[in-house]
C-alpha cells in the first residue's frame, strides 16, 4: 500500500547549507528513524536544493522578464496573467521555474542548474548516510496545467529508480495488446508527494514515499521521460511559437 509521510523541518537556511553535503546532513538529521527503510523514495523540494546551490538572484539586481529569458531553455513568449511560457528541463513551465515565494530575503529562486546531477549527488550521499541499497530520490516542484486551475507537483529530476514503466504489449481488460501506453511514475509520485508537502507555510520540504511499485536502479537515464520537442504529442500546439521566436 502506498504511504506518503510529509516531514516538517525548520526553515532551510542557505547560509548554513553551502553545498550538497550540508544539504544531505540537513535531510538525514530530520528524517524520523522509523521511516528510513529499504524501498523508500524520498521526495525533496527543489527549492531547498536550489538554496544549497545558491541559485538565488536579488530582485533588485535584474529584470524578471530578462531573468526568465536567461533561465529558459526555450522562450515561447507571453501568455495569460502576465506570464511567459517557457520550456525548461523538458517541461512547459511559466517563467522557467523562476519563483518568488518562500524566499526569506525577497530573492528570486531558480531551479537547480543541473537537476539530475543534483539528484544523483544527493542520492549517493543519502544512501551512504542512511545505509540504504534500494532507495530513490525525487526532486519536486509545482506547475500549472492548461485548462485547469491550481498547481500540481511534478518531477524535476529523479535518481535511483526507473521513472517510466512501459505497458506496451500488456493486455487491456478485453485482451487487446496495448501499443503506446507508458506510465510516468516519477511525475505521479511527485504529484502525490507535493500534495502532502503543501504549497504555502507547511514547512514540509521532504516526504517519504513507501510502498511504491518502482524498479530501483544503480544509475538513472535523465532522458527516459524526455521526448524530443519534435516527437512530443503536443508539438503542433506550440510549433508556431517556436518558429516565430526563432525568426526574430
Amino acid at each position: 500500500m502506498l504511504k506518503i509521510s510529509p516531514i516538517k523541518t525548520p526553515i532551510f537556511e542557505p547560509d548554513s547549507a553551502a553545498n550538497e553535503s550540508s544539504l544531505s546532513e540537513f535531510i538525514a538529521n530530520h528524517l524520523p528513524s522509523d521511516l528510513i527503510q529499504e524501498g523508500m523514495v524520498l521526495a525533496v523540494s527543489s527549492k531547498i536544493v536550489s538554496l544549497s546551490e545558491h541559485r538565488t538572484i536579488p530582485k533588485s539586481g535584474i529584470d524578471k522578464a530578462r531573468l526568465i529569458d536567461q533561465e529558459a531553455d526555450l522562450n515561447l513568449g507571453p501568455i495569460g496573467y502576465g506570464s511567459i511560457l517557457t520550456i525548461k528541463e523538458n517541461l512547459l513551465l511559466p517563467s522557467a521555474g523562476v519563483d518568488e515565494s518562500n524566499s526569506k530575503d525577497e530573492s528570486y529562486i531558480l531551479l537547480p542548474k543541473n537537476p539530475f546531477l543534483s539528484a544523483e549527488r544527493l542520492h549517493k550521499k543519502l544512501a551512504f548516510i542512511l545505509k540504504l541499497k534500494n532507495f530513490g530520490v525525487l526532486l519536486t516542484d509545482s506547475r500549472t496545467s492548461p485548462l485547469r486551475f491550481g498547481v500540481t507537483g511534478v518531477s524535476i529530476a529523479h535518481w535511483g529508480f526507473c521513472g517510466l514503466k512501459s505497458k506496451v504489449g500488456a493486455n487491456d481488460l478485453f485482451g487487446r495488446p496495448l501499443r503506446m501506453t507508458q506510465i510516468n511514475i516519477a511525475d505521479a509520485l511527485a504529484a502525490a508527494a507535493v500534495l502532502t508537502m503543501g504549497e504555502s507555510d507547511e514547512s514540509s520540504p521532504l516526504a517519504v514515499i513507501q510502498g511504491a511499485t518502482v524498479e530501483f536502479t544503480v544509475t538513472t537515464d535523465p532522458q527516459e521521460l524526455r521526448p524530443t520537442i519534435e516527437n512530443d504529442m503536443y508539438f503542433e500546439l506550440y510549433k508556431d511559437r517556436l518558429k516565430s521566436r526563432s525568426d526574430r
